[in-house]
């Protein structure tokens, strides 16, 4: 049964007039974010700019600026905060003043540490001849002992007509070889001054090959072929002016080459590391080497020694005779390798 629909009361009418008229409430829906409808509504990008600032310029500094200058040298605040361009003038300087102290000392070489001794280093110069100076020819021959003395040092007339004079590299012209040693002379000078000794040379088989001669593989040390020194080419053949300029930090070759030049600085690697070169051969190699040498030179002693000496000496060597049993097996080497030097 439907009930009747309640009607209010007289004092409710009286309150509800007294109450604000009702608003009415509103639900709102979450906010989502929608695709464009096309592709082509405009995007809006943000771009960032910045600014490089380049840091002032170090102000110019000089010993009378510092509290501490006195000791200061020049030298080095130019090292410290001068331009590259400075640095480099200052260590070119310094490169070529001890360059020439070098020269000048080897050039002061007398006495006995100018003498041929064990050790000899080897350099030549060659020109063109054949078609277009495709082959090589040599003119030019340059020797110093192991303290940088020139044994020797001589142009040699070519064999055959020069068609390339290689002036640029080689240094050589044709005034040269107005006064030049004969190919023979020159062959049998080297020959002489090479026999029984260690030669150094840098690819020292082209030199022995311009100069037509041969020498025993075990006194030849090619700082070419030396393999601490290939490392530093990544094992390929070094080249001289690179071998000088990173071991002993000095640039040679910068116009025509110098046999002369070449050959002491060929030397000077060498004297850098003799001690390990030599130990790599063995105790065995070493001793063998010597015995090679001391049998070489005094086979050469022999040659030189006149028919009247040659029978003192016999007669020497008879007299001693009946001491021969007691003294074989006893022999020792003597030889200083210092004194050799």
């Amino acid at each position: 049964m439907k009930q009747p629909k309640a009607t209010p009361s007289s004092n409710w009418k009286k309150i509800q007039s007294t109450l604000p008229p009702a608003t009415p409430t509103t639900i709102k829906k979450p906010y989502i974010k929608r695709a464009p409808k096309n592709k082509t509504e405009v995007q809006t990008t943000t771009t960032t700019t910045t600014t490089k600032t380049t840091p002032p310029p170090l102000p110019d500094v000089s010993t009378e600026d510092l509290w501490f200058a006195d000791d200061v040298d020049e030298k080095d605040l130019a090292l410290a905060y001068g331009s590259s361009k400075e640095h480099r003038k200052l260590r070119s300087h310094e490169e070529r003043a001890r360059k020439k102290k070098m020269v000048q000392d080897m050039d002061a070489v007398q006495g006995k540490e100018a003498l041929l001794g064990k050790f000899v280093a080897i350099d030549c110069e060659m020109v063109g001849v054949g078609p277009q100076g495709s082959e090589s020819a040599l003119a030019r021959v340059s020797l110093v002992n192991f303290h940088g003395a020139v044994l020797m040092d001589a142009y040699v007339r070519p064999q055959e007509k020069v068609t390339d004079f290689r002036t640029h590299v080689s240094g050589i012209e044709a005034k040269h070889f107005e006064k030049a040693l004969s190919f023979q002379e020159a062959q049998q000078q080297v020959a002489d001054l090479i026999k029984g000794r260690v030669l150094i040379g840098h690819a020292v088989h082209n030199d022995l090959k311009a100069l037509m001669l041969d020498h025993p593989a075990l006194f030849l040390r090619d700082t070419s072929r030396y393999k601490p020194f290939r490392k530093l080419a990544s094992g390929r053949t070094p080249g001289l002016k690179t071998l000088v300029q990173k071991i002993l930090e000095i640039t040679i070759q910068s116009g025509s080459h110098s046999s002369v030049e070449d050959a002491r600085f060929t030397m000077l690697l060498y004297k850098k590391v003799k001690d390990e070169w030599e130990k790599s051969f063995g105790s065995r190699t070493v001793a063998r080497t010597k015995k090679l040498a001391a049998q070489e030179q005094s086979r050469t002693l022999k040659n030189k020694t006149t028919p009247k000496e040659a029978s003192v000496a016999a007669g020497k060597k008879s007299s001693h005779s009946s001491h021969s049993s007691d003294s074989s097996g006893s022999e020792s080497e003597s030889e200083d390798d210092e004194a050799m030097e």
